[in-house]
């Protein structure tokens, strides 16, 4: 435990003080809608009664956790669930964040993780009634099958000259993690018209809604299409090149002449063993005992090399070698030259595009409700901390709380697989609780100038679980620099970390606490890539090889 001079503990308490008013205004951040999974399901969530999904939804715990998820229970099925939204959520409105975790504890070989986000339905459409032909606003999640492997991000748009909604697909979508850990997977919507996908907090795509090079089909149609009723004339020739109808084949060539002869002029070598056969029987097997002619057959005594061949040019029958034909010419073709009636590839010719539209941003449909329909060939897929916000914040704060701790636990207790995500130190239950706070403390406005060092002090203090007073301590003091410079206007910089490293009148472990906590920032952690491990099985050993004559 770290000492501490007892002249710091009304300090200590002030910053306690100070910290717990400003969670009060943190917690006060507007969130759009989270679904934990903390209680039973029944009643928020409907499970779809069409006849085809057959699976079985479940409120469980995670593995080794005591958080609870919603849970697909059986192998092989199909299964769908659907939420109706308390209100319908505009993505047009401005920024949205999608967010929500899987763990797939019995891995994933064959079969979807995602979740669809639901536009609002025809009227008198029941929850009951969810199917795959539910329309949906944007689909966004994991999928795994044979060649297909990632994190689809699709969304659904009317165009607005046909009024057909059209399928756009993200663009070399990243893939998904292989291993059994919980993760969480995060979508960002700008107004600006771009799509951040995120896996553990960490930026793994950047598209544009509107780019043809992001997505597939592009949004904007092109401005001329082929025109479908022009036909290509029929004397119409593409051919560059012709054969030249002049040439004429030489009286002197050849077609049936073979490429390669047989070469006259080529004698046996001397010593050549015609009566030697070039692989002779085993003379060191044996017949096996246990070897039944009924059974196995005659037996044969496997072949080897015949060591008097080895030693003299060549053994068995000597036929002369074969040499290339210097008369072959092969089939005659008449050469090529220029068609002068070539007119070039032709094309149809282009025409307005009926469907062609303009757009600054795309009108994406409203989200009425989420559903889950899937089909897997796996069990085990956990579904938890379903969330859409319209801030960024928010959105991390829940990956810090919600995510992070779980990540931690059992990236621990499998340490022979590789992950992504760096891995903090041990802590308590009391010190998970301060970092959080003090993640949320980094993210109040006031403090934007000297977020940064904050959150280099706390990753420090989780690294190292032993400088949570000192953390404690060196934030109260950017904190109460900044509340300074709030209420008298002072020019002073803010608060560098150096000026942290020392207090003459702490003991020497608080000292060092402080200085390592200050370091901290430097120090980078280290992340692993995700490996799947695969077994190979032993192959069966034969008992005997029956020869065949």
């Amino acid at each position: 435990m770290v000492s501490m001079d007892r002249r710091w503990i009304p300090s200590l308490l002030a910053a306690v003080c100070l910290i717990s008013s400003l969670n009060v205004l943190v917690s006060a951040s507007e969130q759009t809608f989270y679904e934990s999974f903390d209680e039973s399901f029944d009643g928020r969530w409907i499970a779809s009664q069409k006849e085809d999904y057959k699976g079985v939804w479940k409120h469980e715990k995670s593995e080794g956790h005591e958080d609870y998820g919603l849970l697909v229970s059986e192998v092989a099925k199909k299964y769908a669930i659907v939420r109706e939204l308390p209100e319908t959520i505009d993505p047009k409105d401005g920024l949205v964040v999608l967010q929500y975790e899987v763990r797939l504890q019995n891995g994933l070989e064959c079969g979807g993780a995602y979740l669809k986000y639901l536009r609002p339905q025809e009227a008198g459409w029941k929850p009951a009634e969810f199917d795959n032909e539910s329309p949906y606003s944007i689909m966004f999640g994991p999928d795994k099958c044979g060649a297909t492997n990632k994190v689809h991000f699709i969304y659904k748009h009317k165009n607005p000259k046909s009024g057909e909604y059209v399928e756009h697909h993200l663009k070399y979508p990243p893939s998904t993690p292989s291993d059994k850990l919980t993760h969480v997977y995060t979508a960002i919507l700008k107004p600006n018209n771009e799509v951040r996908i995120l896996i553990d907090g960490e930026e793994k795509k950047k598209a544009n809604l509107l780019s043809g090079d992001d997505f597939e089909p592009a949004l904007i149609p092109p401005e001329t299409i082929p025109d479908p009723e022009d036909k290509k004339p029929e004397d119409w020739d593409e051919r560059a090149k012709i054969p030249d109808p002049d040439a004429k084949k030489p009286e002197d060539w050849d077609e049936d002449a073979p490429m390669e002869i047989e070469d006259l002029e080529a004698v046996k070598p001397e010593g050549w063993l015609d009566d030697e056969p070039e692989e002779i029987d085993d003379p060191e097997s044996t017949k096996p005992d246990d070897w039944d002619d009924e059974e196995d057959g005659e037996w044969e005594a496997p072949k080897v090399s015949n060591p008097k061949c080895d030693e003299a040019p060549g053994c068995g029958e000597w036929t002369r070698p074969m040499k290339s034909n210097p008369d072959y010419k092969g089939k005659w073709y008449a050469p090529m030259i220029d068609n002068p009636n070539y007119k070039g590839i032709w094309k149809p010719q282009q025409i307005p595009n009926p469907d062609f539209f303009e757009l600054e941003k795309p009108d994406l449909e409203p989200i009425a409700a989420i559903g889950i329909e899937i089909w897997t060939m796996q069990d085990g897929i956990l579904f938890d901390n379903i969330l859409i916000t319209g801030d960024e914040k928010v959105a991390e704060e829940y990956r810090v709380k919600t995510w992070k701790e779980k990540f931690t636990i059992e990236k621990e207790r499998e340490p022979s697989e590789d992950v992504d995500v760096p891995l903090p130190g041990e802590l308590s239950g009391l010190q998970k609780k301060i970092f959080d706070v003090l993640y949320r403390i980094a993210n109040i406005p006031f403090l934007d100038a000297y977020k940064l060092k904050i959150i280099d002090l706390i990753e420090q203090g989780e690294k190292k679980p032993n400088l949570t007073i000192g953390i404690l301590v060196a934030v109260l003091l950017v904190i109460l620099t900044a509340v300074y410079r709030v209420l008298f206007g002072s020019k002073k910089q803010p608060v560098q970390v150096a000026e942290l490293n020392t207090q003459p009148e702490q003991d020497a472990s608080a000292s060092e606490n402080n200085k390592e906590a200050s370091d901290g920032a430097a120090e980078n952690e280290k992340s692993g890539d995700e490996n799947e491990i695969e077994g190979e099985d032993a192959a069966p050993r034969q008992r005997r090889v029956r020869r065949e004559t």
